[in-house]
């Protein structure tokens, strides 16, 4: 059998990787966008390493985009399959792949508005629509948790959550092999963080003969919980109350908006937060909130007995969510101080563009980044520190101040990712695949890998085919 690497190769997003059996049996691992404007994948979500027809099934690991973002274009394209994953990410899907068919359409549309004042073709269209999206919808399947689900003869699957965000799992294949033990394959999807609110932590993988392994933050370290909301509230009394300005916070519509929003809720509880209207806008941070409320089974036990006195975590006094773009619209002429929390989390797009348009001049104003931007993103940009940014055309100057988070990423740190990884054979487990990072910090998480006592450590390049079992 082989492994071939379709996506999130040396780079953080696009994941997608397509193992195939010694019978030619093909199984998908993911099928996510790649989120940034690097030339180098410029055609990367239109095209495919693979047939699309070919594959026999698909397994998914997580509802962010990154992750998902192309299965309406791998089902439009030919795939006739099943998608299994788990309820939440199933129900979670249907939220985040409708609001991305939306966000194709428009961007095709304005586009062609561009093309048509430029005298060129109208010829822009969406990767897929939302009837595209709706149409892949049908071939979801959720399982349970911790239980083998049959793929097909001699073939089963295995989630455990992984604790990256709602409904988040770890893959294991079992693979019968005749004369022989059974082959374990494992993917990690993303891995999350112990001690988080809301999620459970995660939970380990059975002992495994090879590994498909992110590698985000190699090398990293982040701060721990309550660093994470003393930090976060000396950055609201210093924007909000002393310089009477608005705190700018991007953040990815499934997971970083609801820890943000339940952290506030208990600062609010405790009589800790400030009297300052908080305004979630993005309409599907929204939609997804009410999904995270319908499965409480992903919720950990410090949650559930906190809503045994608060039965919603994620709504208080002075929090309003915005879904109407005239209410939307209304926010950037809003006196005095405010809490804007919106989306997109890297800046490519959404609602935060024109809040970062109207706020990032003002140097009253705080920008708040509280998890990871791919290169080529404006959040990237933002992030390192560039002076000068443009945004719809229009060159902006970077005068509030940008405070960044890392502590808050729903991505587990070095440290982390090593523990999660500590219990596995390094006897048994023959190879390693590091993805889903930048080349330097797979770099330094190999090395810390190797001193755990792991073997065979590859960093794969996108397209690689690599022969294993």
């Amino acid at each position: 059998m082989d492994i071939q690497f379709c996506g999130a190769a040396q780079t953080v997003t696009g994941s997608c990787h397509l193992l195939t059996l010694d019978d030619g049996f093909k199984i998908l691992l993911d099928c996510g966008l790649y989120q940034g404007r690097d030339e180098e994948f410029e055609d990367f979500n239109a095209k495919w390493i693979f047939d699309p027809g070919d594959i026999d099934y698909m397994v998914l690991s997580h509802a962010h985009i990154d992750h998902c973002g192309r299965i309406p274009r791998l089902v439009k394209d030919g795939y006739r399959g099943e998608i299994i994953s788990t309820s939440a990410t199933r129900d979670l899907c249907a939220v985040m792949l409708l609001d991305s068919a939306k966000i194709q359409e428009n961007d095709a549309y304005y586009d062609n508005k561009r093309r048509k004042r430029r005298g060129l073709a109208q010829d822009a269209k969406p990767l897929y629509t939302i009837e595209d999206a709706t149409d892949s919808l049908q071939s979801f399947v959720g399982i349970s948790y911790d239980s083998w689900h049959p793929i097909k003869q001699g073939v089963s699957v295995m989630f455990k959550d992984s604790g990256h965000i709602f409904g988040s799992a770890s893959v294991t294949l079992r693979i019968e092999r005749n004369g022989s033990d059974p082959l374990y394959f494992g993917f990690s999807g993303d891995i999350g963080r112990p001690d988080r609110p809301i999620l459970k932590d995660p939970e380990p993988m059975e002992n495994l003969d090879y590994l498909i392994c992110e590698s985000t933050y190699g090398g990293k370290k982040h701060n721990q919980l309550p660093q994470d909301v003393e930090d976060l509230l000396t950055i609201i009394q210093e924007t909000c109350i002393n310089n009477k300005g608005k705190l700018i916070i991007p953040a990815f519509s499934v997971g970083r908006t609801q820890e943000l929003v339940h952290t506030l809720d208990k600062l609010e509880t405790e009589g800790r937060l400030p009297e300052v209207p908080v305004f979630v806008d993005s309409p599907m941070a929204v939609n997804a909130t009410e999904v995270f409320r319908l499965h409480p089974e992903c919720f950990d036990s410090d949650i559930q007995e906190y809503m045994l006195d608060d039965p919603n975590p994620f709504r208080f006094n002075d929090l309003k969510y915005v879904k109407r773009t005239d209410e939307s619209k209304q926010l950037n002429y809003l006196d005095g101080p405010a809490i804007i929390i919106s989306a997109s989390g890297m800046m490519t797009g959404g609602r935060i563009l024109h809040h970062l348009m109207n706020h990032i001049e003002d140097k009253r104003n705080t920008v708040l980044i509280v998890g990871y931007c791919a290169p080529h993103t404006l959040g990237a940009r933002i992030r390192r520190g560039d002076k000068k940014i443009r945004i719809f055309g229009q060159e902006l100057r970077v005068k509030a101040k940008v405070k960044i988070m890392d502590s808050y990423s729903a991505h587990g740190d070095e440290p982390e990712m090593l523990e999660y990884l500590s219990n596995l054979s390094r006897d048994k487990l023959k190879s390693i695949y590091l993805v889903h990072g930048d080349l330097d910090r797979q770099e330094m998480f190999r090395s810390a890998l190797k001193k755990e006592g792991f073997r065979d450590i590859q960093i794969p390049e996108l397209g690689d085919k690599i022969e294993i079992g």
